[in-house]
């Protein structure tokens, strides 16, 4: 078995293996093999020219740039050619809830791997029927008891002849089959009875047991948390019994769904869940959700459990006053939630096409704010009398957010490709313009589907768009400009000769990317007849991608030059014990408790359904002379905050995906700064906030532990005692070829996941990682 990458990252083969590589008769796929399926994939549907192809294949078989992670996993599959299943290419995306069908359409889209955002804002929920039954879920045939030759596939129901107060719903053993069901609970609560409740029989016969191999997709079925979905669901609605449901109400049903979708790590979640500013109910709603006993142990409240599936996000569309700001600001300080949005600049973004001067966005975002979506309407109309009422309303909703919060839209899907710029030569100019036109033909390829569902077809025709990313910027920077660089952002960035010498190359560099990408996808869709997208750069978090090239995470500097890294598996997942005989070490997951929900210590405990791999890492950097003089770890909110919105001004057409680290005494600094970026119009639109701690295990199991250089060195020679104890000297692909061996002959389960997570980031995992 060839390794994945020719100079490959600590955590390189381990991720690769666990997240892009398919099975293909029992072997698993090489990085060669991945990169030619999928570039396959992407010259079928886009059409692609022989050159582009060269391009594209060039720059990925070097890592220099990466499609999404879900088209590394499905592209070129037969799968994904079938037009029920195009949603399953995309990281992201976002639905307005207006209607019973936007929830099973986001449980659908969860279960094909991509990132739901929801917007569930009063004009929207305020469509929602009202909850007329109260619902009496019963399971009256367990999981696996048809027999796998008579299994149906899709979910049928029937209602009692002599009344309509009794239901039977038989759950079809398909991704469809669990959505239907899904969707049926919540059409039932709002009928017209003969009753006010209703008995629903719940028949679970069809649905294969755990461990049974899925076709198609990948990865293996495990319906545990299915059975109590019905009770769930329930038990949100029943309270509702009479009237609309309110925000937080519609909240956990979408994230009870995610919850049954991510049980026993078949799927990791990815979400963002906006509320209106003033709910308060949804502001709180993550409140105390964890707490910490004597003992030390954490703990999480189990009726709010399913919220750790969402990022929450308060949506202004007026300017928050400073007051506000700081309130918000502090609240993410403790809890990590509360973030706010200015939808403002992100309409007038998402209509640069018209909003194509400084002047003209200003007008717009003045009118709307003072006059409401009435006013604003009446510049876009100004500048476009011929727009219809349809794409108006389009227009001015153009303010959803996906998961990690990089995209913008309305009802959209968004594919992102990514620049490796860690991998990158700053010194070659051709370089980095080839790698930034190869990710933009990556994107622009899938502007080619036609989805199915009516609304995102129509958000498609309307408003396509696109997003090209990067991560490994810092590390790009480092190598550029040198440890005058580091020693500047460690001084805070401050407005110096030298200073503002660094902020002119820095925006020179993401100024001239961004022409590459914009112009590489408005010469493709002209040739190919489609509409240009009017944004098409983005910065997502890049959480699992760049652990394959070892890149700091999308813009932002990296937690410590050496750090510990932490890789989520399933429970005897082959690659997790490659790496136990490759000498990492492995503990349980955040996501395995006691029945007091206290997290578990021993990865062997019979509770434990998920392992934590523990990798030492290093960036690429740090040995340089003089790098380790400068202490990541203190880095200042405010520097952080200017480095972003210089992305955000120079790179970023949509949103850049930002966690802006802070300590207490920096909560005023960095409400002041964020609130004199709204009311200034410097670009702002919303950002996430993460506590600073000195002491770097306040929460427990986090992706990233820094570490000092004596740690690090410490913990490589145990890995590499470790390591000749066990692997025989074998490489890590031996090691997992060995271990898939031993699973197979011992008749176990085959663990192979199904790819990555929608967005693909660790950043947009935050909720569900760290007690809040």
């Amino acid at each position: 078995m060839s390794t994945a990458f020719p100079a490959s990252a600590p955590a390189a083969d381990p991720v690769f293996y666990r997240t892009y590589s398919r099975k293909i008769e029992g072997k698993r796929e090489s990085w060669q093999q991945v990169v030619l399926r999928n570039v396959a994939g992407l010259e079928k549907l886009g059409k692609l020219n022989s050159d582009e192809v060269d391009l594209i294949t060039r720059c990925q078989l070097n890592q220099h740039s990466l499609p999404s992670g879900r088209w590394l996993w499905v592209g070129g599959t037969p799968w994904i050619e079938r037009p029920s299943n195009f949603s399953g290419a995309y990281n992201c995306t976002s639905t307005n809830l207006v209607c019973w069908d936007s929830f099973a359409l986001m449980m659908d889209l969860a279960m094909m791997g991509s990132g739901t955002g929801a917007i569930i804002e009063p004009h929207l929920i305020e469509k929602l029927p009202v909850v007329r039954n109260k619902l009496i879920p019963t399971i009256v045939r367990g999981i696996g008891e048809a027999k796998p030759g008579y299994r149906k596939e899709f979910t049928s129901y029937e209602v009692n002849n002599t009344s309509e107060t009794s239901v039977r719903i038989t759950v079809g053993d398909s991704r469809q089959g669990w959505v239907r069901a899904y969707g049926l609970m919540l059409e039932l609560c709002s009928m017209e009875a003969n009753s006010a409740e209703v008995a629903v029989e719940i028949d679970l016969g069809n649905v294969r047991p755990a461990g049974e191999r899925l076709a198609g997709f990948g990865g293996t079925a495990n319906p545990i948390r299915l059975p109590e979905l019905f009770g769930r669901m329930a038990a949100i609605l029943n309270p509702a019994q009479g009237r609309q449901l309110t925000s937080l109400e519609c909240c956990l049903l979408i994230d009870e769904a995610a919850s049954v979708v991510v049980a026993g790590n078949i799927r990791r979640s990815a979400g963002m869940r906006q509320f209106a500013s003033a709910d308060g109910e949804a502001a709180n709603a993550k409140d105390n959700l964890w707490s910490q006993g004597e003992d030390g142990k954490w703990r999480i409240d189990p009726e709010r459990d399913a919220l750790r599936m969402a990022n929450h996000t308060r949506v202004f569309h007026t300017r928050p006053d400073r007051a506000t700001v700081l309130e918000a600001v502090t609240k993410q300080f403790y809890s990590g939630e509360g973030a706010i949005q200015f939808a403002p600049e992100a309409i007038a973004r998402s209509n640069a096409d018209l909003l194509d001067t400084d002047e003209r966005r200003m007008m717009f975002i003045n009118a709307y704010v003072y006059g409401g979506r009435e006013e604003g309407g009446k510049i876009l109309l100004g500048l476009d009398p011929s727009l219809s009422e349809k794409e108006l309303e389009h227009r001015l909703g153009r303010y959803g957010l996906n998961p990690c919060g990089e995209i913008l839209g309305a009802d959209f899907h968004c594919n992102l490709a990514e620049v490796h710029l860690n991998r990158i030569d700053p010194a070659d100019p051709k370089q980095q313009e080839e790698a930034f036109a190869a990710a933009a033909l990556s994107v622009a390829t899938l502007l080619h589907h036609c989805f199915g569902e009516e609304r995102y077809r129509v958000s498609r025709e309307l408003d396509p768009i696109v997003g090209v990313s990067f991560t490994g910027l810092f590390d790009f920077f480092v190598k550029a400009f040198g440890v005058d660089w580091l020693k500047w952002w460690e001084a805070g960035r401050p407005d110096t000769e030298e200073g503002r010498r660094f902020k002119e190359q820095e925006g020179e560099r993401l100024a001239q990317w961004r022409v590459v990408v914009e112009g590489t996808v408005a010469e493709y869709c002209a040739r190919h007849g489609l509409r240009m997208p009017n944004r098409c750069t983005t910065v997502q978090p890049a959480g699992t991608k760049s652990l394959l090239t070892g890149a700091s995470s999308g813009w932002h500097p990296p937690k410590a030059q050496r750090f510990i890294r932490r890789i989520t598996f399933g429970k005897g997942d082959p690659v997790a014990v490659a790496c136990m005989d490759y000498g990492y070490n492995v503990i349980p997951s955040q996501s395995d408790k006691d029945e007091n929900g206290v997290l578990l210590d021993d990865p062997f405990d019979p509770r434990c359904t998920e392992w934590l791999v523990e990798i030492p890492t290093a960036v690429d950097w740090a040995d340089v002379p003089d790098a380790d003089e400068v202490d990541l770890h203190n880095f200042s909110a405010l520097a952080q905050f200017d480095f972003y919105m210089q992305v955000q001004k120079y790179y970023t057409a949509h949103n850049t995906s930002a966690t802006i680290e802070y300590r207490i005494d920096e909560i005023e600094p960095l409400a002041d700064r964020i609130y004199e970026a709204i009311e200034t119009d410097e670009g702002y639109i919303s950002a996430a906030l993460l506590a600073r701690f000195d002491d770097t295990e306040t929460f427990p199991r986090l992706p990233f532990e820094p570490i000092d250089k004596a740690t690090y060195e410490r913990l490589q020679i145990e890995v590499l005692d470790r390591r000749a104890g066990l692997s025989m000297g074998l490489s890590f692909g031996e090691l997992l070829a060995a271990a898939d061996a031993a699973q197979e002959a011992q008749g176990e389960p085959d663990l192979t996941p199904v790819g990555p997570a929608g967005c693909d980031g660790s950043k947009c995992l935050l909720p569900e990682l760290t007690p809040a």
